[in-house]
C-alpha cells in the first residue's frame, strides 16, 4: 500500500548503502507492514530505513532502561509522570548507579557537599593530560577551573561516557567546544557566582594602580619614604573604556560611574538600551581605546579576540594610557605590552590574568615598577568560591538529571521562563519525530524534514532551537546508533545528511500558548502507511498539546485526537458501522487493554483512519487478525 513520495524540494544527499530486504508480507491480501514479525526480541523491531552515510544495519529500540542522564531539556516532563528515552549507553549506567563525577581542581566544600548527594564524587587533584585521558572513560561528568585542559583527545578517550563538563567559573577557553558537541558532551559554566567578585578586583585594580598602591606598600616595606615620587591620578572625570559589556563590564561600569569617571563601552552584541540605562554609551572598537585614560578588559578568549591587543592598538591609544585586565590573558599581545610600555604609550598596567600561568620569571612584564600583577584572583573571595562551587555543582546535577542548564554553553540558551512555556511542546516533538520515522519504509533514506510551527505569536519572537534539537532526536534516535541529545542534535543531522528546514506560520489562536500545532513532513521517501502522505506525497503528521500533553491531530489528510502514549495502531478501514466494535474485540480477546480509540475521516461512509491506543504490545497474531478485517486496508503498529 506504500506510495512514492514526490520529488523533494530541499537538497538532496547521497544514495544510502542498501540494506537487507524486508521480510515478506503475511499471506494475506493486504499488506501488514509489520516489519518486526521476524525480530528475535519482543521489545525491538529491525528496521529498513536509513540515513545517507550510515553503513550498518539499524535497530528500533521500542525502550530503553529508565536511566538518570538525558540532555533532551526534558526536566518538565518528570510533572507529567512521562517515561522518556534517555540518550547514554545502558552498557555503562543503570537506574539504580549513582552517576561518577571527576572533579580535578579544588571546589569549595559546599559545591563538594551538593555532588555527594547525588553521585559518586573523586577529587583527583593535578593530573596530567595523560592521566586525565586515562581516567575519564570512568566518569560522567567532569569539573574543572582554569587550570585543566578538556581537549579533543580527553574526550574521545571518554568512549562516549562523559556527558557533562562543568567549567567552576566564566571561561570556556580550556574546554574545546567542537568535541565536546559532536560528541555530545553538555558544557556548562558558572558566570553569575564570581561576577561581583571580578568586578570589585577590576576596581581595586584600577584604583591600586592610579594611587601606586602595591609600589608604594613595596617602598614603605623597603624603608623608604618617597610621598613625591608616588603621585597618582584622579578617577573623578577620567573616561574608562569597559571592553565588553557582559555580566562583569556591566558591573564594573556600575561602579566606575559612582567613582564619578566617565563610562563608554565597545560590545558588538551588547544592547544600546541596557548600556544607556546605566549612562554608558557604546562606541566602536577605536573610539574606545583612543578616547580612554583607562581601559578595563573584560571580553571573552575567543579566536577573534586571541592578541586583540597588539602593537597597532596601542598604536591607537592615547599616550599614557591605563590598561587592566581581570578577563583572560590571551587577549593581550604580552610582547607588544612590553614595546607600549617601554616606549610609554602605556603608561601603568594592572594584570590579573596572562597567557601563561603563571607567567615565567624571565617575563618582562615581571620587570616593570608601574605593572600590577596578581595571581587570578578576580574570583577569588570567600563568597565568590563558595558561590562558584554551588552554582556549578547545582548546573553538573541538574545536567545529570536531564535538566537543560541556564549556563550551558553549547547548547541552546533558552531562558527559565520559556523553557517552563515549551516544556510540554519538547515532548510533543520528539514523539512526533519519533512516530514520523515509524511510518518510513525506507527507499533511499531520510533526507528532508520540513517542520511548520503554528502559533498566534509573532515569527521573531518564537524560538524553536529546543524543539527542532527533539525533532531531531526523535528521527535519528530510534533508526541508529546515535545517542542524540539538545548539544549534538543539528550537528548529528548534519553528519547523517538529513536536512532539516523550518516554518513558522501565523496562525489566529491564543497567544497565552507559544504554540498552536506542529506539523512534521519527511520528503522524498516512502511510507509504510500510504495513508500517512499528504497531498503533495510527503510523510505528514501534525500534534499540539492538549490539556498538558501531547496529541496527535492529524496524519496525513485525516484528523485524529491521539493521546501520544503508550502504543498506537493506525488503521486505514472504509468508514461503515461496526468496526470500533471488530477491532475491539480482536484486542478484548487477547487481553490487550485498549487506551483510547479515535476514528478521522474526510468524508462520511468513504475512508477513514482509526487511531487505537493499546497499554500491551500486541502479539503477531493479534495484529494479523486485525489486518484480516475485511473493511480494513492498511495497518501499521507503532511504539510511542
Amino acid at each position: 500500500m506504500a506510495a512514492s513520495a514526490s520529488s523533494a524540494n530541499h537538497i538532496l544527499s547521497p544514495p544510502s548503502p542498501s540494506f537487507p530486504s524486508p521480510p515478506p508480507p503475511p499471506s494475506t491480501t493486504k499488506f501488514s507492514h509489520l516489519s518486526f514479525l521476524n525480530s528475535s526480541s519482543s521489545s525491538s523491531f529491525a528496521s529498513n530505513i536509513s540515513f545517507p552515510n550510515l553503513s550498518h544495519s539499524l535497530i528500533l529500540r521500542s525502550q530503553q532502561p529508565p536511566l538518570f542522564i538525558t540532555n533532551a531539556a526534558l526536566k518538565t516532563a518528570e510533572s507529567l509522570n512521562i517515561s522518556l528515552s534517555k540518550t547514554i549507553d545502558p552498557t555503562h549506567i543503570t537506574s539504580t548507579t549513582k552517576p561518577t563525577i571527576l572533579v580535578s581542581e579544588k571546589l569549595g566544600e559546599a559545591g563538594l557537599d551538593l555532588l555527594r548527594t547525588f553521585g559518586d564524587v573523586q577529587c583527583l587533584y593535578d593530573l596530567s593530560p595523560e592521566q586525565l585521558c586515562k581516567e575519564i572513560s570512568k566518569f560522567d561528568a567532569l569539573i574543572v577551573r582554569s587550570g585543566t585542559k578538556v581537549s579533543r583527545q580527553v574526550f574521545e578517550a571518554a568512549n562516549g561516557r562523559l556527558k557533562v563538563v562543568g567549567r567552576a567559573g566564566v571561561g570556556i577557553d580550556n574546554v574545546d567546544l567542537q568535541a565536546a558537541t559532536e560528541l555530545g558532551c553538555l558544557v556548562v559554566n558558572a558566570p553569575t557566582a564570581n561576577t561581583i567578585a571580578a568586578a570589585e578586583h577590576a576596581i581595586a585594580l584600577l584604583a591600586s594602580m592610579a594611587r601606586n598602591v602595591a609600589q608604594s606598600d613595596a617602598s614603605v616595606k623597603s624603608g623608604k619614604w618617597q610621598r613625591t615620587k608616588y603621585i597618582g591620578v584622579s578617577l573623578v572625570g577620567k573616561t574608562l573604556a569597559v571592553m565588553g559589556f557582559g555580566k562583569v563590564g556591566s558591573e564594573v561600569a556600575r561602579r566606575a560611574k559612582g567613582l564619578g569617571m566617565n563610562v563608554i563601552s565597545h560590545d558588538p552584541y551588547a544592547p544600546a538600551d541596557r548600556a544607556r540605562a546605566i549612562g554608558v554609551d557604546l562606541v566602536s572598537f577605536d573610539e574606545a581605546i583612543s578616547t580612554a585614560d583607562f581601559i578595563s578588559l573584560h571580553m571573552p578568549l575567543t579566536p577573534a579576540t586571541s592578541k586583540v591587543f597588539n602593537d597597532d592598538t596601542f598604536a591607537k591609544m592615547k599616550k599614557g594610557a591605563r590598561i587592566i585586565n581581570v578577563a583572560r590573558g590571551g587577549v593581550i599581545d604580552e610582547d607588544a605590552l612590553v614595546r607600549a610600555l617601554e616606549s610609554g604609550v602605556v603608561s601603568q598596567a594592572a594584570l590579573d590574568v596572562f597567557s601563561k600561568e603563571p607567567p615565567t620569571q624571565d617575563s618582562k612584564l615581571l620587570q616593570f615598577e608601574n605593572v600590577t600583577l596578581t595571581p587570578h584572583l578576580g574570583a577569588s573571595t570567600k563568597e565568590a568560591q563558595e558561590g562558584v562551587a554551588i552554582e556549578i555543582a547545582e548546573a553538573v546535577v541538574g545536567a545529570l538529571r536531564g535538566e537543560l542548564s541556564a549556563t550551558a554553553v553549547n547548547a541552546p540558551m533558552v531562558p527559565a521562563e520559556v523553557l517552563s512555556q515549551l516544556a510540554p511542546y519538547v515532548l510533543l516533538a520528539e514523539k512526533l519525530g519519533r512516530l514520523a520515522v515509524q511510518l518510513v519504509a525506507g527507499g533511499d533514506g531520510i533526507k528532508s524534514v520540513k517542520v511548520a510551527y503554528r502559533s498566534a505569536r509573532d515569527p521573531d519572537d518564537l524560538d524553536t532551537r529546543l524543539l527542532r534539537a527533539m525533532i531531531i532526536k526523535g528521527i535519528i534516535e530510534p533508526i541508529s546508533s546515535s545517542f542524540v541529545n539538545l548539544v549534538n542534535a543539528d550537528f548529528t543531522a548534519k553528519q547523517k545528511g538529513l536536512r532539516i528546514s523550518e516554518e513558522r506560520v501565523l496562525v489566529d489562536s491564543s497567544p497565552e500558548n507559544p504554540i498552536d500545532s506542529i506539523q512534521v513532513q519527511i520528503s522524498n521517501t516512502e511510507s509504510k502507511f500510504a495513508s500517512a502522505e499528504s497531498e503533495h506525497g510527503n510523510v505528514s503528521i501534525e500534534g499540539r498539546v492538549k490539556y498538558g500533553m501531547p496529541h496527535l491531530t492529524r496524519v496525513g489528510s485525516f484528523s485524529v485526537d491521539v493521546s501520544l502514549e503508550g502504543n498506537l495502531i493506525l488503521c486505514c478501514q472504509v468508514d461503515q458501522p461496526g468496526m470500533i466494535g471488530r477491532v475491539g474485540n480482536i484486542l478484548g480477546e487477547q487481553n490487550c487493554n485498549v487506551s483510547f480509540m479515535s476514528v478521522g475521516r474526510t468524508v462520511k461512509r468513504t475512508k477513514a483512519i482509526m487511531a487505537i491506543g493499546v497499554d500491551e504490545e500486541p502479539d503477531k497474531n493479534t495484529l494479523k487478525k486485525i489486518g484480516e478485517v475485511p473493511a480494513i486496508e492498511e495497518f501499521v503498529f507503532l511504539k510511542l
